[in-house]
Order: structure tokens, then C-alpha cells, then sequence
């Protein structure tokens, strides 16, 4: 029996062989892959993620699907969702401060409101980022003038060989970037945020909600395709590239925000990577500034 064969085997539900990837990507375009394994406690961490090594195919960890994209067809990849013990949220008062520990597949934003709903102060930038926990750490995601840098103690991670816990300094957190490397698995995290009033909080994430709303666009985006560049924003160099409405094939980005990609009903993830590529191209020509995506990819090869 492969390694591959003995994942399927032991696996059982918890493995989902040729699973349509794309379609759990908020682009909901794109291929599938190899192997889905979904976890749902330390156990199945414990149990299966050796066996996934064994078969010596990519790991890709995939979250809510926000930031990343699918080439479209088939690919050798594993993808790892998580579910269960992995999107549970508690918090604890400890001195002046409130120790916050989740698992790694919660979403953001509900760990958001329910944290501002209980005077939990500091993290209420979150709701406007809609990806999960492990993204947010493996990226170090922000917004709205903070960042997960600004909270996080500690991370736990199948990295390697077993499960380790990382220090914050061990993270190595950097704009958009992190030391978790592909193939790393982030299952949770230790936050350190503080009280406040809940009121003020709750009105804080209005805000920021409402904010998005007015400036950001909704249909089928992975949200911000491009890091800023220092001391300037992608969407303004966008926009002066002219390529705000720029369309290839499926894909157009955005008339109301540039810097966000939307994609058509049955497009293809080849036109949203294409787009990336000529988006860049032009900003480069026309401004001198070499934009970096914000994404992750799969089936790709030079991705910009």
C-alpha cells in the first residue's frame, strides 16, 4: 500500500480524494487537488498530518480561501482544512490584561465581534479581514492601523517533523509575511489584548464594517491583491497605471477599489493571474514600483 493509499485508508471521511479546491477559494474559481484532510482535533493532527508527509505531495493549508488562488485543472497538492477544536475561542482575564487563545481555523471577524461584545479591546481592526486565524499569523494580516503583530504572544504549528509553540520574535512577523513556511500547518494562537468599554468597541467594529461597505467591493475578490509599497498604497499606483476596469478574459479589477480583483460567475483563475501579471507590469512601467502580491498560489510557477 502507497503513502498516499495508507492516508485514504486511515483517513476515512476525514480525506476527500480529487477535492475541488477553487470553489472553496473566495474567488471560487480554480482546479482541484490531490487530497483534502480535515482536521478536527490534536488527534487527527497527531494521527494523519505524518501520514500527509509520507506522501511527499505540497501541503497548503487553506483557511476561509481568502487570498489565495487555484490555477485552474488538477493538482498534486495537498490541501489541510480545519474544523472542530480548531475554531474554538476563549479568553481569561489575567492582571491588567486579557489572555485570548483560538484555534487556528476560526475566522477573524467572529472572533472580532465576540471579543468587542465582551469589552475585549484591541483586536476590533479584524472584522475587517476575512480570512482565518492560520492565515492571519502565516501573514501577519492588517488592517485599519494594526496587525496581528500587535496582540499576538504565541503560535502553535506542524512544522516539520511534530507540533511546536513559536514566540512571537520565533514568527518572525514582517508586513504580509512571517517565518511559517509553505507546507507549515498554524493551529492556533495566544493573544494578549486589554478591557475596555464594549459599547465603544461594538461602535469601533460598526465602523470599520461600514467603512468597507462604502470603499471595498463584494462579489467573487480574494480581497487585496497587492502589498503596499513603503510610504505609498497599491491602489493609488494602480489607479494611476490606468488600469483601474482593466479586464482579461473572466477576471477585471475593480472600479471601486484597485487594488482588488473581482472575477465572473464560471471564470477562470488563469485570467485573475493573468490580470495580476499585467496590473504589475503596468504599475512597473509606469511608476518604477515593483508591486508583491498578497496572495498564495497553487499550480502556478513564477507568481508575481
Amino acid at each position: 500500500m502507497s503513502a498516499l493509499e495508507t492516508l485514504v485508508h486511515v483517513g476515512g471521511a476525514r480525506v476527500h480524494e480529487h477535492a475541488a479546491l477553487g470553489a472553496r477559494t473566495t474567488y471560487r474559481v480554480g482546479g482541484s487537488v490531490r487530497v483534502l484532510v480535515t482536521l478536527r482535533s490534536t488527534s487527527d493532527v497527531l494521527e494523519l498530518v505524518p501520514l500527509l508527509r509520507a506522501t511527499g505531495l505540497s501541503v497548503v493549508a487553506i483557511g476561509n480561501g481568502s487570498n489565495l488562488l487555484v490555477a485552474d485543472g488538477a493538482h498534486d497538492v495537498a490541501a489541510v482544512a480545519l474544523e472542530g477544536e480548531f475554531t474554538e475561542l476563549r479568553w481569561r482575564d489575567e492582571d491588567e490584561r486579557v489572555i485570548v487563545d483560538v484555534g487556528a481555523g476560526l475566522a477573524l471577524p467572529v472572533a472580532a465581534r465576540r471579543l468587542s461584545s465582551d469589552g475585549v479591546v484591541g483586536f476590533e481592526w479584524a472584522v475587517g479581514v476575512p480570512g482565518t486565524f492560520g492565515g492571519a499569523v502565516a501573514m501577519n494580516a492588517g488592517g485599519h492601523g494594526s496587525d496581528m503583530a500587535a496582540s499576538l504572544v504565541e503560535a502553535s504549528l506542524w512544522h516539520d517533523d511534530g507540533m511546536v509553540t513559536w514566540s512571537k520574535e520565533r514568527l518572525a512577523l514582517g508586513y504580509r509575511t512571517s517565518a511559517v513556511a509553505r507546507g507549515d500547518v498554524v493551529l492556533g494562537a495566544t493573544l494578549r489584548l486589554q478591557r475596555g468599554g464594549a459599547d465603544e468597541a461594538q461602535e469601533r467594529v460598526s465602523e470599520i464594517v461600514r467603512w468597507r461597505r462604502e470603499h471595498q467591493p463584494g462579489g467573487a475578490n480574494g480581497g487585496s491583491v497587492f502589498r503596499n509599497p513603503e510610504n505609498d498604497y497599491a491602489a493609488r499606483l494602480i489607479e494611476a497605471a490606468g488600469c483601474k476596469g482593466l479586464r482579461v478574459g473572466s477576471a477585471a479589477v475593480s472600479e471601486k477599489h484597485a487594488n482588488f480583483i473581482q472575477v465572473d460567475a464560471n471564470g477562470l483563475a488563469g485570467d485573475v493571474f493573468a490580470l495580476m501579471n499585467l496590473v504589475r507590469e503596468k504599475v512597473l512601467e509606469d511608476s518604477g514600483v515593483a508591486l508583491v502580491s498578497e496572495h498564495r498560489f497553487v499550480g502556478f510557477g513564477a507568481t508575481p
